[in-house]
């Protein structure tokens, strides 16, 4: 779509802020403005349904809002913002949980309903768990994040009560049950449009949501515009002020701050942090930026194949990676550098924390011509075409900086609805990501990206017994309440990682948002994803 046909059209579903006569203002027209929210994005959801195959971040936004999960977190003020609150736990279908030594109970409102009006019952529960356990892939490995691995834990008492029965005492049950991926979902309708290649109905959630969230899907082109609507029935809590959300998808850039700027969007959150910075010294936006939680931006490399199974590969290309210039020219600074730590500093109990290369040049080419590379040798570098406002520029400055130690890399740009498919067949020999871990704890993180055994986001191919070991160490002293063993292997699992390298930590990223002054009610979630529920336009 051109610039002119979009903003035309985004003039047509919002409105502007100039009338063109008296007539044809109405006190009707005004509040459909301010209920209606236009959201522009780089990327989009390739599906609808957080179970499905590759299912991107941007699908996990309407899984968020279409569907309710159990329990949510409440909500704390981070340097002024609303942040959510980790330790704390609030009902959004249950009305009451009550957690016991090995099991949990609860009892669900009983005035909820799916968007078809089919009333939500402890049944629906025990499908969708159980579905979420056994379709595979990463709902099943979040999960199983929690110690949630079998149908078996999951049991109905009665149409109104439901009970999870924990598999062993992990402090990351609870905490997983407030993810996007164990929403609940209407499990007889879904059964209708399965099929006996596709039990758990992956075709039709793909295309349809069907949950009792506070929001549906009300038309989706993918790659072009989301159309969601709100739900009246919602009890999960307060009735969004909000009735309609556009979500539209424009690549470029410019464009989307275009629209900022003219009012015609309301909300956008991938602009390039050097228009983010712009944007705020100009003071027409509100810019809120706050640090991903648990998160880092990294450069993977597969260590199962040559030649990034030789540790002095790798420690080369760490020593060749123009972090600084990253920072400066991408970032624009914002962002948490994780890099250049002192080489005296003593490992933190703590995740994100730097580690201690930095850019050496002469460094690199010695160690590469110690691992049999004097004359270095060809590749490529992979990224995320969905976010490429960052990852682009990000893999330039990397490919120029590798070239002056003879890694010559060409760069090969994913698109983002395939982007997480690709990255999980692990051959990617070298590639940049983000990854931020839902629940907020160094071994969590350390359990989906470094260990050794099913490790879904572990896409570097590593294997460690030395890290595994140090993992699940710290999975059963943090349940024990060991807190000498926990520190200890806390700090074994940041160490071992750090010595083989099998990715390298560039920085905490920030997620930046841009709304106009009228926009009020944002709040920063683990999964970086915007929540229409609490949004307000003025």
């Amino acid at each position: 779509m051109k610039r002119r046909d979009f903003l035309k059209s985004a003039s047509a579903v919002a409105a502007t802020s100039a009338i063109a006569a008296p007539a044809v203002f109405s006190p009707a027209k005004a509040q459909s403005r301010a209920e209606t929210l236009l959201i522009v994005s780089e990327s989009g959801p390739n599906n609808l349904d957080i179970h499905g195959v590759g299912t991107n971040v941007p699908g996990y936004e309407v899984s968020w809002n279409c569907y309710d999960r159990l329990i949510s977190h409440e909500m704390k003020t981070v340097d002024g913002k609303a942040y959510y609150d980790k330790d704390k736990f609030k009902p959004e279908l249950a009305e009451d949980m009550n957690v016991g030594d090995m099991s949990a109970t609860f009892k669900l409102k009983k005035n909820a309903k799916f968007q078809d009006g089919t009333p939500v019952t402890a049944k629906d529960v025990k499908w969708s768990l159980d579905r979420a356990v056994t379709v595979g892939g990463f709902p099943t490995f979040q999960m199983a994040a929690g110690s949630l691995t079998k149908p078996e834990q999951f049991v109905v008492v009665d149409d109104n009560t439901f009970r999870v029965d924990f598999a062993r005492k992990d402090r990351l049950t609870i905490p997983d049950l407030a993810v996007v991926v164990p929403c609940v979902i209407n499990s007889e309708l879904v059964k209708k449009n399965a099929t006996e290649k596709d039990p758990w109905g992956l075709e039709y959630t793909k295309q349809n949501t069907a949950g009792s969230g506070a929001y549906k899907v009300a038309s989706w082109v993918a790659g072009t515009e989301v159309v969601l609507e709100r739900n009246d029935a919602w009890v999960g809590g307060p009735l969004p002020k909000v009735k309609k959300i556009i979500w539209r998808i424009v690549p470029s850039s410019g464009n989307r701050r275009a629209l900022l700027e003219r009012g015609d969007a309301d909300i956008s959150y991938d602009l390039p942090n050097k228009d983010f910075v712009e944007l705020k010294s100009a003071g027409k936006l509100n810019i809120i930026s706050t640090p991903y939680s648990n998160g880092i931006q990294y450069i993977g490399m597969n260590v199962k194949n040559p030649p990034f199974d030789n540790l002095k590969v790798r420690q080369a290309v760490a020593y060749a990676i123009p972090y600084q210039k990253i920072m400066d020219a991408v970032l624009f600074g914002l962002a948490k550098p994780m890099f250049g730590a002192p080489a005296d500093a003593a490992t933190q109990v703590a995740w994100p924390q730097p580690h201690k290369f930095n850019i050496d040049i002469a460094k690199a080419k010695a160690l590469l011509a110690e691992a049999g590379y004097p004359n270095g040798f060809e590749t490529t570098i992979s990224f995320d075409l969905g976010f490429a406002g960052v990852n682009e520029p990000l893999c330039v400055l990397v490919q120029e900086s590798l070239g002056q130690i003879g890694i010559k890399c060409t760069i090969n740009k994913i698109p983002g609805a395939n982007w997480r498919t690709e990255l999980n067949k692990k051959v990617l020999p070298l590639y940049t990501n983000v990854f931020s871990g839902w629940l907020d704890y160094p071994e969590y993180f350390f359990i989906w990206c470094y260990h050794g055994k099913n490790s879904i986001f572990n896409t570097m191919s590593y294997q460690s017994k030395t890290t595994d070991g140090f993992i699940d160490g710290a999975v059963t002293a943090a349940a024990t309440g060991d807190k000498a063993n926990y520190e200890k292997d806390v700090k074994g699992f940041v160490d071992t990682a750090y010595a083989d390298m099998p990715r390298i930590p560039l920085y905490q990223p920030y997620v930046n948002v841009a709304t106009q002054k009228n926009i009020s009610g944002y709040q920063y979630w683990f999964h970086r994803r915007l929540d229409y529920r609490t949004l307000v336009k003025g």
